[in-house]
């Protein structure tokens, strides 16, 4: 809240002030310039000693109630409602005349144990989707198919040389009544003149009727930013970061002293 607060020097009585000569914008032509559209209140008072009046500007309030409102707003987000952090989903793309290549890398799974910690359930995979071009610098996702590359499968495609080549095989109902059913080959073979690889994806989808082949040049040049990519999520995938996080140096002495299995000593102690 302003508050301004004007003395006049000497002191008004009724003879020396007229007051119907207020509303005289010649005679007081700052009260004539004040915007009634601005909350302001006046008091004056002719007969005070000294006379004075207060200014009373409602501008701050605004900004007051602008900040409160703005913090209300951040404190009420999803995720500070959830509770949790927040989510971030990343990914890489490749695009060629004959196809797409999109890159998404899949978190693994923890289950809570009776003691309060969490055990990994699942590990991690890098998924890719490929489209097919429907046109120029168009891809029809609807058609895409998508196979998922293992911590191992992951390891191969790191370790791969500019000549050389490898292939690996999915069936998703393997072991179940529907074995066989659905086949997927994905081949990764140097192009003849060695500057990248084929990603070649074979699908038979007996229970669809798909018969589809989609494959994709790949430069070294991006072919280097899969494999760095590939090293760098690799831990993340086995779920390696969040031993990491949550070791401490009291809780590691505590955690090998009860139960030495897990201990750095064991193998020295046998």
């Amino acid at each position: 809240m302003l508050q301004l607060q004007l003395l006049s020097s000497p002191p008004l009585t009724p003879q020396t002030l007229n007051l119907n000569s207020i509303s005289n914008p010649k005679l007081f032509p700052s009260f004539s310039s004040l915007n009634s559209s601005q909350t302001r209140s006046f008091k004056f008072n002719p007969l005070s000693k000294p006379s004075k009046f207060s200014l009373k500007c409602r501008q701050s309030e605004y900004f007051d109630q602008k900040q409160r409102f703005s913090d209300s707003s951040s404190s009420t987000s999803p995720s500070s409602l959830a509770g949790l952090p927040a989510r971030f989903y990343v990914g890489h793309s490749i695009y060629k005349g004959k196809a797409a290549l999109t890159v998404e890398p899949r978190a693994p799974e923890f289950v809570p144990l009776d003691s309060g910690a969490f055990k990994i359930s699942r590990e991690g995979f890098v998924l890719l989707q490929f489209a097919p071009a429907a046109g120029v610098r168009q891809y029809d996702w609807s058609r895409k198919q998508v196979f998922s590359l293992s911590v191992t499968e992951i390891g191969t495609l790191i370790s791969l040389g500019m000549r050389e080549s490898c292939d690996f095989f999915h069936d998703p109902f393997k072991g179940k009544s529907d074995e066989g059913k659905v086949r997927k080959v994905l081949k990764v073979e140097p192009l003849p003149d060695g500057s990248g690889h084929f990603f070649n994806l074979g699908v038979q989808n007996k229970l669809l009727n798909v018969d589809e082949n989609v494959y994709i040049p790949i430069t070294r040049g991006e072919f280097t930013v899969l494999k760095s990519a590939f090293s760098f999520i690799l831990p993340y995938l086995l779920g390696w970061h969040a031993f990491a996080n949550s070791t401490k140096p009291d809780d590691t002495s505590r955690a090998n002293n009860a139960n030495p299995r897990y201990g750095g000593d064991y193998e020295w102690s046998r």
